[in-house]
């Protein structure tokens, strides 16, 4: 099982490296979480450098997609040639989006006429590609997620980990980062935000 976070030059740390995190508390023999990039390394909105785990290519092959965002996503979405290289697919993936990586699934045509959640900076991008864009952390639709607001990247985790192996493992996932004496609240929480999407 393998999950790339497409993680681009300007990737915010707290949406690629959060679910990273988070994703990797699945301990299983063949799970693999990989942060996937156009080059070998990128650097932060902040200016941490990040080297990448596999290529584009690799994570359009992969079982789920998250697209992480930054601050250069109008710039990656303006790239022809690097949007060509995006070959992701519903029908055969999980795919997920965090903040201004909506815009890039929006883009994609991805996202069809279904609402989606982004983040504040992101929502009128996402709506003059034609996507409504709801007041809520997270939504999904069928095979696709997205979330908005940065500290919504537990929701994601969780939504992708109960997929994929199921309700008790995005409990684990999440109970082992929540903060200590809020940990059942947290759980419960992202619980009520995914479970009616499962």
């Amino acid at each position: 099982m393998h999950i790339a976070i497409l993680t681009f030059d300007g990737f915010n740390e707290l949406d690629s490296l959060i679910a990273f995190s988070i994703l990797n508390r699945v301990r299983e023999q063949g799970w693999r979480v990989s942060i996937a990039s156009p080059t070998g390394t990128v650097r932060s909105m902040n200016g941490l450098m990040l080297a990448s785990q596999a290529s584009l290519e690799e994570a359009c092959e992969a079982d789920a997609v998250l697209v992480g965002s930054g601050v250069q996503t109008r710039d990656v979405v303006a790239d022809a040639a690097l949007m060509a290289r995006l070959k992701l697919d519903p029908a055969r993936q999980l795919l997920g989006a965090q903040c201004s990586g909506t815009l890039i699934l929006a883009r994609l045509g991805l996202l069809g006429d279904l609402p989606a959640c982004t983040d504040l900076t992101t929502k009128p991008w996402v709506q003059e590609a034609g996507v409504a864009v709801l007041d809520q952390p997270f939504v999904a639709h069928g095979n696709v997620a997205t979330a908005g607001g940065c500290l919504s990247s537990p929701y994601l985790a969780a939504w992708f980990i109960a997929r994929l192996k199921g309700v008790d493992a995005a409990c684990g996932a999440i109970h082992y980062v929540a903060p200590v004496g809020e940990k059942d609240a947290f759980v419960t929480r992202a619980l009520e935000k995914i479970s009616p999407y499962l």
